[in-house]
């Protein structure tokens, strides 16, 4: 303790006047700092800063840490239980309200679906196999076997009746509803049956069943399924003794599993290393993600990923509404450059919602140019120059990667005679702000998303909240005819063609300004294995996993 002790005097003298805990906050970035400061040290290339190396006080920094690592041990020998470090809470974890990843992810451990997609987003029975009796007609039948719930009971058709019946009440707010919006009725004419007969015609109608299943008994009872849930997935909740500390347990062993809430992910990463969490999955600074590549106690996995970040507007205010505008911001934005020096790689272009490889993705949309030449033109022709500026408030997520990024954005705009305020809240405040619709702009991902009906919810003039994701009031009569046509399409290749026709209209509007699909990562202490990455970033991958600690 003595040398952590010189070491912390030593932190202190390399960072005078931080407060306690600073070296754990060096990757924050305030929303005001130029990029010249929120990079020291680094040089700059095309308007973005190259960081081939730390910039040398958090290379400072690193080396405490690995001195603070050898001088006080490690952190608590607890083999019953594994911790999993989240960058995010769950907000709910109830499967009908659910609208956020972490919650989302963890529901899929503690609930089953009827059914769920593949990695190409076509559906695959989990509770359940279907016929389709006629075009708005299918029938489900409970497979033998099924798990049973939590408490005991055995999973029938009244559960599965009364789960989607209670989305389908207006009066519940499910934002759900809208992806079910044909269903015209749920029959259970016995225990192993469920039958819905749909208003028209849905090729993708077993596709959309993929919400977890909850006990009918507990849903007329009015269960507070969003802090004590039960379902019958391969998790069981034990509990939620407070905000940021989640207890569940794994059903074939009994494997006790806390996800820790750490928001700065400098903290998470040495908390990983000091064995007080032993893993942790994405929301991680590129730095970190090499910097746990080297080190010989920890495992690390990379994939490919489907998450997909965007730039969002309002397009109601008079500066994001404007087409010019967000036109000059896609050709302002030089990605080619983040995704290289700040992203090391770890992402790739995005110009759509749906990555091509995805059934109904576009496998040539064109890209937006790098061109701040033409970005000024465009601005130029909507009215702003360097007399009077486009002026645009930028909302983010407290994460620190989340805020470098936006400050990496605030100066790319800069550069062409946008001014940007980069305001950057708690998860909970930013994302109740986006869901209201307080917003400029703001940066966001969508997670997981496998059906191509997400169009739909998220872009057609019907979908704006509390009906929908439609939350910058985003109105295209073409687009919506296409959203529509595809629909009544009658096959998944016809879907498949209007659906590309649709992202080439959305790329030409720029609803959003496409950003990139982040890869994936997990890291875990050694002895952790048979962890499975998936590509929207789930983590199913516990259910299989095994240890030796």
């Amino acid at each position: 303790m003595k040398k952590a002790a010189r070491w912390w005097r030593t932190l202190r003298r390399a960072f005078p006047g931080a407060p306690p805990g600073g070296l754990l906050q060096r990757s924050r970035f305030a929303p005001g700092e130029s990029v010249r400061r929120a990079f020291p040290g680094a040089r700059p290339i095309k308007g973005i800063l190259r960081r081939s190396r730390f910039a040398p006080g958090e290379l400072v920094g690193l080396l405490i840490i690995l001195a603070l690592l050898a001088g006080c041990g490690t952190g608590p020998d607890d083999r019953d239980t594994l911790r999993f470090g989240l960058a995010t809470s769950p907000l709910t974890l109830d499967p009908r309200y659910a609208t956020d990843a972490t919650s989302a992810r963890l529901i899929r451990l503690l609930y089953q679906p009827l059914v769920d997609l593949d990695a190409s987003g076509k559906p695959i029975p989990v509770l359940a196999d279907w016929q389709r009796l006629s075009p708005t007609r299918y029938r489900f039948r409970l497979r033998p076997d099924r798990p049973l719930f939590h408490d005991g009971s055995k999973l029938s058709a009244r559960d599965v009746k009364a789960t989607y019946s209670s989305v389908l009440d207006p009066g519940n707010g499910s934002p759900l509803l809208a992806s079910l919006e044909k269903v015209q009725s749920i029959k259970a004419p016995n225990p192993e049956i469920i039958e819905f007969v749909l208003t028209a015609p849905d090729p993708l109608f077993p596709g959309r069943l993929t919400l977890g299943i909850a006990p009918a008994s507990l849903l007329a009872a009015g269960h507070p399924l969003n802090r004590a849930p039960v379902g019958s997935g391969p998790f069981r909740f034990e509990k939620w003794p407070e905000e940021g500390r989640l207890v569940l347990r794994r059903r074939r062993d009994g494997q006790r599993f806390e996800f820790l809430h750490v928001p700065d992910p400098t903290v998470r990463v040495l908390k990983l290393l000091r064995s007080e969490i032993h893993m942790l999955q994405n929301d991680l600074p590129k730095e970190l993600v090499a910097y746990l590549e080297d080190r010989k106690e920890i495992s690390l996995q990379r994939e490919q990923g489907s998450t997909f970040t965007y730039l969002g507007f309002n397009l109601n205010d008079p500066v994001t509404g404007h087409p010019q505008v967000r036109l000059a911001i896609a050709h302002a934005l030089d990605r080619q450059e983040i995704i290289r020096y700040v992203f090391k790689g770890t992402a790739r272009p995005a110009q759509a919602l749906l990555p091509p490889e995805h059934w109904a993705g576009h496998p040539a949309l064109p890209e937006y140019p790098y061109d701040p030449m033409r970005a000024r033109e465009l601005l130029r022709e909507a009215g702003f120059d360097a007399h009077s500026p486009a002026h645009i408030s930028y909302k983010t997520s407290s994460d620190p990667f989340r805020v470098r990024l936006a400050t990496i954005i605030q100066h790319q705009l800069r550069q062409v005679g946008i001014e940007v305020e980069v305001q950057s809240y708690d998860w909970g405040t930013f994302y109740g702000d986006i869901k209201a619709g307080r917003f400029q702009m703001y940066s966001l991902s969508w997670v997981g998303v496998k059906l191509p009906d997400a169009f739909e919810y998220i872009f057609h003039s019907e979908s704006v909240p509390p009906q929908g994701a439609n939350r910058g009031h985003f109105e295209d009569p073409q687009s919506d005819f296409l959203i529509e046509q595809a629909e009544k399409a009658g096959n998944l290749s016809q879907q498949a063609n209007v659906y590309r026709q649709l992202q080439v209209r959305l790329l030409q509007q720029l609803p959003y300004v496409p950003l990139w699909y982040e890869d994936n990562v997990f890291a875990a202490r050694q002895g952790i294995s048979d962890y499975q990455l998936a590509p929207d970033g789930n983590y199913d991958g516990l259910v299989a996993l095994e240890f030796r600690l």
